[in-house]
């Protein structure tokens, strides 16, 4: 038994949707006999795209400008929503995902459940697991109140596929005023310098811990990286002891990665941070420790120091 509609919150920008907005298309798609999208920007840009991976309609919220997304978000999520009454409205765990999710909870008066890694229909009713205790536990909730449930899903919790459908059908949704949060306006962008493969989407990661020692060492993590095609991530610890930016982060509290091959060097693997990269295909640890938790998910552990392994793997890589 299926949910009849579940409703997407779409982020993306006018190159198209994320990343993570796919991977929910693709879950929403085994649970909801149809499935459609609200986009509070670009969303004509991201109609084809999103068609392609099974979105049936794109309800599209237009002149945001440099007003607050969430703000304005919810006001006019609330009032499709009680118009069209879906069953469920999926929002992925980012900055705007959650801001708004938390905001249509208090218009609409429901339940919503952040930080879910799977869902599943049980006798009609909407079911997602949740990762609790630093990710030594699952926790299943049910929705039992009325709909629509509301749902914030990790990124990586589902693999984007499309299904090859035509471009969805857009239809405008008329703004609402939110009332004195509506006056907050956005007065400046800070735009991150990146460049290279992203901790994201990157096929590679390379991450480096305490067991680097200093934060000079971690600029072995960026040389193999650089010679791996690989995107450099680090563990909670040296991020938040100031040695790479949070961007870095790989963990329950930083970004969830599933690349092809995961290096952590100089890792220990608390459960904190193998809650964001223990879904990767093959995972390779550097440790001296030979009881270091992390060599329990590791495919390929190497008992050693990371002073002496690094830069052999490194000179090896550039004998190459």
């Amino acid at each position: 038994m299926t949910l009849a509609t579940v409703l997407l919150f779409a982020e993306g920008d006018a190159d198209g949707p994320s990343g993570l907005t796919l991977e929910l298309a693709a879950k929403a798609r085994t649970l909801a006999d149809t499935v459609n999208a609200f986009v509070p920007a670009h969303g004509e840009a991201m109609a084809a795209e999103l068609g392609a991976h099974g979105v049936s309609t794109v309800y599209a919220l237009a002149g945001l400008g440099e007003r607050l997304v969430g703000v304005h978000a919810a006001a006019a999520l609330a009032a499709h929503v009680e118009a069209t009454a879906p069953d469920a409205v999926f929002f992925g765990q980012t900055a705007d995902g959650r801001d708004t999710a938390g905001r249509l909870a208090v218009l609409l008066d429901r339940p919503v459940v952040t930080n879910n890694v799977g869902a599943e229909v049980s006798d009609g009713v909407l079911v997602v697991e949740e990762p609790i205790f630093g990710g030594t536990q699952d926790m299943f909730t049910a929705y039992r109140a009325p709909a629509p449930a509301l749902a914030l899903f990790r990124p990586k919790s589902f693999e984007a596929q499309a299904c090859g459908g035509d471009a969805a059908a857009v239809e405008m949704v008329a703004a609402v005023d939110p009332g004195d949060a509506g006056r907050a306006v956005i007065t400046g962008r800070h735009a991150e310098q990146r460049s290279g493969p992203q901790l994201d989407d990157a096929a590679v990661v390379v991450s480096g811990g305490r067991g680097l020692g200093q934060p000079e060492a971690y600029s072995m993590v960026d040389e193999l990286a650089g010679l791996l095609g690989a995107a450099s991530g680090a563990s909670r610890a040296i991020v938040d002891a100031g040695w790479v930016p949070y961007a870095k982060q790989v963990g329950q509290t930083g970004k969830v990665v599933k690349p092809n091959v995961y290096i952590a060097c100089g890792i220990s693997g608390a459960t904190q941070h193998l809650v964001g990269m223990k879904g990767s295909k093959n995972i390779v640890a550097i440790n001296k420790d030979p009881e270091a938790p992390i060599f329990g998910v590791a495919d390929l552990g190497i008992v050693g120091d990371v002073h002496k392994v690094m830069p052999a793997l490194i000179e090896t890589l550039k004998s190459r």
